[in-house]
């Protein structure tokens, strides 16, 4: 972990959310092209998924954090985000993917809502994200949480873009200036 990022580490029950490392490389990928196979998704790690691949120059070099999430030394979630030129101040959620395993627990809703809070605290104004109509219960975890539809699809599997801005209270406002 790159000195200037902050070691992400928290629990939900059982599970435990932390921050990536390079032996969780190989891992990380395989769950992530194992959640697209069921969704009969292509995996692309050449493409559109290398950054699950890279993740030292796609997010730690970039200002964005990779999380994992793990229950009893097995990964069974990933999660991340970027800096995107799409808006100013903006970044975008990316490898937002659990096994059948983790699902239908509040696990999704959890880990969407701490990646917006740190996200914000790090003094982002908006969040991005790409992402499939197949993946159906992911699109009803975003548009419940305030995602609003926008447009420019940029992934060939995707056909929906989300955007949600980020308002700052002002003790955080005051707390970054």
């Amino acid at each position: 972990m790159p000195p200037s990022l902050p070691d992400h580490r928290s629990t939900f029950g059982s599970y435990l959310i932390r921050s990536w490392q390079p032996g969780d490389r190989d891992a990380a990928a395989a769950l992530i092209a194992q959640v697209l196979a069921e969704y009969s998704l292509t995996c692309e790690p050449t493409d559109s998924d290398r950054d699950a691949l890279e993740v030292e120059a796609s997010y730690w070099e970039t200002g964005g954090e990779f999380w994992v999430v793990e229950k009893a030394g097995e990964l069974v979630g990933t999660a991340g985000y970027r800096p995107t030129p799409r808006g100013d101040r903006a970044v975008e959620l990316r490898k937002m993917y659990l096994l059948p395993q983790a699902r239908g627990q509040g696990l999704g809703r959890h880990l969407l809502s701490q990646l917006e809070s740190v996200i914000q605290q790090r003094g982002f104004d908006q969040i991005w994200l790409e992402t499939a109509s197949v993946l159906k219960e992911a699109v009803g975890l975003y548009e419940a949480s305030g995602y609003e539809a926008a447009s420019g699809v940029e992934t060939a599997r995707c056909d929906r873009v989300y955007r949600k801005p980020l308002t700052l209270s002002a003790a955080t406002s005051a707390l970054l200036t």
